[in-house]
């Protein structure tokens, strides 16, 4: 009888593969403005409201569904799993919560509303693979739910930050108390805050 261990190369290829595909489950932010997401027109009304409605913290990621005129249909929150930064996860956890507030679009011939991603986290404005992760997330859960896929909205410690087109806000932030809906509304009166070169050309591209 012989004994021996099995090699662990075999293990080795299949983390490596799982790797790469969980890259390939992400979105840059070129990828995402080339991809036509329509802008909001108010954008600081809609992360106020969101932040009045689930005082989300870091970890957070909150669903909307807006209908044509940007009022909200209905929305949901829940905490990120503590797993590495998967587009595939990140996709069926949408899609269970969308799947619990509101019916599916599916017999549409085009979609009619849209659904938009806010999500809080720590670290700075600046683009991550975790946001790249969502970013495939959400597009693909709106696909599967009948839903136009809408902005994808970071909120740190700096304050928000609509990926891919440059506009944000100081206000709300992570460390903002939750404001009431009236609050909300009077705070998205205010102008939103501009990106800088960078930020005007993903926009652009955005737009067209």
């Amino acid at each position: 009888m012989t004994f021996g261990f099995a090699s662990s190369t075999g293990s080795l290829n299949a983390a490596s593969a799982d790797s790469a595909s969980r890259l390939g489950r992400t979105l840059e932010p070129s990828e995402w403005a080339a991809a036509g997401i329509p802008l909001l027109r108010n954008p600081r009304e809609v992360v106020s409201g969101l932040h009045a409605r689930h005082h989300p913290q870091p970890a957070t990621a909150v669903v909307a569904v807006l209908d044509t005129e940007e009022r909200l249909t209905a929305s949901a929150s829940f905490a990120r799993r503590s797993v590495p930064a998967d587009g595939w996860e990140f996709r069926n956890a949408l899609l269970a919560h969308l799947r619990r507030v509101i019916p599916h679009d599916l017999r549409r011939r085009t979609p009619v509303r849209t659904a938009v991603l806010l999500y809080c986290r720590d670290g700075d404005e600046r683009w991550t693979e975790e946001d790249g992760a969502w970013m495939w997330g959400l597009r693909d859960a709106c696909t599967l739910h009948g839903l136009r896929c809408g902005a994808y909205i970071t909120l740190t410690h700096g304050g928000w930050q609509v990926l891919g087109e440059g506009r944000g806000g100081r206000r709300p932030s992570t460390g903002s108390r939750p404001s009431g809906l009236a609050e909300a509304a009077a705070e998205a009166e205010l102008p939103p805050r501009t990106g800088g070169g960078a930020a005007d050309a993903l926009r652009r591209a955005a737009a067209r």
